[in-house]
This record gives C-alpha cells, structure tokens and sequence, in this order.
C-alpha cells in the first residue's frame, strides 16, 4: 500500500492492541458499553476539535535547523536535516502533513514513530512516518531498543537508531501514555450520551411508554398494535401526528424527558472533561458557555494554551529530533533544531506589529531584518542596529549629532 493511502486510514481503523505494556491500550471498551477507538473518538466533536486545533497549531509552525555562529545563530539551510523538516520529510509528504500526523499521533497514541531512510554513507534522506497503534517496542539484552511492526503482510524489526520515537507524556522509554487508554471512561461516556440524545431525537424527541388497554387482546389486536400503531407514530418524521387511542386504551409514559435526564447540562460538561485531557481552553474548540467569545480573559487563555500546551509539546518533539537524528558531531559543531513560535503571531498583526515595535526601538532587531521576517526586499542602510534615546539631561539637551553622542 502506497504511503497516501495508510496515511488516509490511519485514523480510520481500530486501535491493534501489539504489546502489554502498561502504556498501551490495554481494552477497547468502556465502562458505558461504548466501543473506544481512534475512529470512534474522533467521530466526537470535541475530540476532533481538540486534536485538529493542536496538530494543525504545530504543523504549520516552520522547523528550523540552526547553526550557532559568533554573531548568534543561523540557519544551517546546507544541512540534509534542514529540508527535511522544514519541507518535505519524505516524497510523499510536506512538512506540515508529516507534523500534523506526528502531533495527532502523540495525542491520541501518547507516540509518534518514523522510519528512519539512510544512503550508504549515513546520510539522512527520508522520514517515514508509522502508524503508532502496529509498533510494538522491547528492550534488548544489550541495553538498546527494539521496535517491530508489520503491515500489508510485511514485518519490519528496527534497532532505535532506525527509527525515530517522539514520546508523549509519561517519560517512560518505551513510549508515552496512550490518551485513548487513559481517557477511555470520558471518551466512552461522552459517546453514551451522544447515542442516547441520536435515539431522542430518532422518536421524534418523544419519551417512550405504555400503551394500557381495560381488556385482555386477542391475537389479532395485539398485531394491530404492535405493527400498524407503532409504525405510525414512532419516529421524527411522525411528530405531531395526533395519536387516536379507542377502547379504553390509555398512554402512559414510562422515561423523563430530555430537560429532566439533564442531557444537555451532561453533554456539556463531557466537552469540558475532553478539554481537560487535551490541555485546551473550551473557548479554543468553539464552546463558549457560561463566557464571552471575546475578551482580555480569552485573550488570557489564548496565551496560556501557547505557554502551557504547545510550548510542553513542541520542547518534547525538538529535543526528541536532536538527540536522535543529529550526531555527535553535529551538535558539538553548534547545530540544533527549533520551532519558530513566531509563526503564531503571522495571523496576529496587533501583536506582530507590538513585536518588532520593541525589536527596533530596543536595537535587537533591524529594519532589514524585520523586512525579511515580512517577506520584504532590503533596503540600504537597513542593517544598522538603532537604539531610541531619551531622558537625556536637561544639560544635554541642546547638543548636536556633532559630538558624536547621538543625541539631538
């Protein structure tokens, strides 16, 4: 099967359980009855949300492959690691699909795996992404890992310095705590509700009851009623359709209705649980109950998701990258790799513009370089730090640029 089409189905397939290691889904259904699995999970709103708005916020931040020089840094643009991870990890693949999958995988698996594809002489040529539910990962008796996987009938045993493994939260070597596992309650619970509320509104938002009748039925009766009376009334194509009871037949109700099983007070409230396993503000995932949609408290939540959830989640694939694809060698000459935060801010002109305000005003940024960040051609004399002067003495005041202090 072609890379495009596993990628396509990789969250469309159940979870495989490969290894009994306590950080693996350890059983697919919850305590509700509800089937939890990545295609399940994914099919509530709020997990789909929580996924897409992380995955997408990492994905389309740039990676760049630095090199440490005497003036700072820059990027090391001569390095096979730089194109890779900034453009294309593999032929099939730009770098925002293969983060994407890598950070959708670290939030639902708890892992995100890559093959690791080297030329003869050691280059790095290509990043493979691997589905995380078909990698089984040991131990070896010499101390090293071991990771096995099989797909499309093709079993495939790598050493670690073959793969590279992104863990999730957890810390422990042999892989991340699967999110589906450990939110497996909450996920099968909020699917229970969403189930009971589709059966509601499939009777047409009516409770279901008795139908009491003064006498025994016959045979014949008893036929009527359960086919023709039934199939008449249930279902919402039938709301409001008035029921004609004859015979001494009685309704009774037998369940409450919506408002008193608190449905919606319940579905909100497993929006919020799923929230809380995935780190992110409700607000982000379009639930603004009980709070304004705008708003410097949003604005406050807004900072703190950047600060608390994606800064945790960017550090742990940063460092995973250096200390397995970058040698020895490569970082004692200064390189490493980094994401661009500053990627966040390209949708925010307010906070940009705020940004390179402070950058020029303070001298740590020039014109030129702000011109290049702005996909601006430079200009001359653009390349000279300017510093903003003030409070001078008052005795100083009145002397020109001729003393060479710089002040009017």
């Amino acid at each position: 099967m072609k890379l495009k089409h596993w990628i396509k189905s990789a969250f469309t397939r159940p979870v495989t359980l490969t290894d009994a290691e306590s950080w693996r889904p350890s059983g697919p259904v919850a305590d509700s009855g509800e089937i939890v699995s990545d295609s399940t999970v994914l099919g509530l709103s709020a997990v789909w949300a929580c996924t897409n708005l992380l995955a997408g916020s990492i994905g389309s931040l740039p990676v760049m492959t630095y090199r440490t020089t005497e003036e700072g840094r820059e990027p090391a643009r001569d390095h096979a690691l730089f194109r890779l991870l900034h453009d294309s990890p593999n032929y099939d693949q730009t770098a925002l699909d293969f983060w994407e999958f890598v950070a959708a995988s670290l939030e639902l698996w708890g892992n995100a795996y890559a093959a690791v594809e080297r030329e003869s002489s050691g280059r790095l040529i290509a990043l493979v992404p691997i589905r995380p539910d078909l990698v089984s990962v040991r131990r070896r008796e010499s101390g090293t890992l071991e990771y096995r996987w099989t797909e499309d009938g093709q079993s495939h045993v790598r050493p670690d310095s073959g793969v590279l493994h992104i863990r999730g939260f957890g810390g422990n070597p042999l892989g991340g705590m699967s999110t589906l596992h450990f939110g497996r309650q909450a996920f099968g619970l909020a699917r229970a509700i969403d189930r009971s509320a589709g059966t509601t509104f499939k009777n047409g938002m009516r409770p279901s009851g008795a139908l009491t009748f003064k006498d025994w039925l016959s045979a014949e009766q008893r036929e009527i009623t359960k086919t023709v009376l039934v199939e008449t009334f249930i279902g919402a194509q039938n709301t409001g359709r008035p029921l004609v009871l004859e015979g001494d037949t009685t309704w009774t109700p037998l369940t409450i209705n919506p408002e008193d099983a608190q449905m919606l007070e319940s579905r909100r409230f497993s929006v919020e649980e799923i929230c809380r396993f995935f780190g992110v503000p409700p607000h982000m995932i379009g639930h603004t109950e009980k709070s304004t949609s705008w708003g410097t408290g949003l604005e406050q939540q807004t900072l703190a998701f950047q600060k608390f959830t994606l800064r945790r989640r960017l550090k742990r694939i940063e460092q995973a990258v250096n200390k397995q694809l970058l040698s020895a060698a490569d970082r004692a000459r200064g390189l490493y790799v980094e994401f661009n935060l500053e990627g966040l801010l390209r949708g925010d002109s307010a906070s940009r513009s705020a940004f390179y305000q402070s950058g020029l005003s303070n001298g740590w940024l020039t014109i030129n370089e702000v011109r290049v960040r702005e996909n601006l051609g430079p200009v001359e004399g653009g390349d000279v730090p300017r510093l903003q002067m003030q409070n001078v003495p008052i005795t100083e005041a009145g002397q020109n640029m001729e003393t060479g202090d710089g002040r009017d």
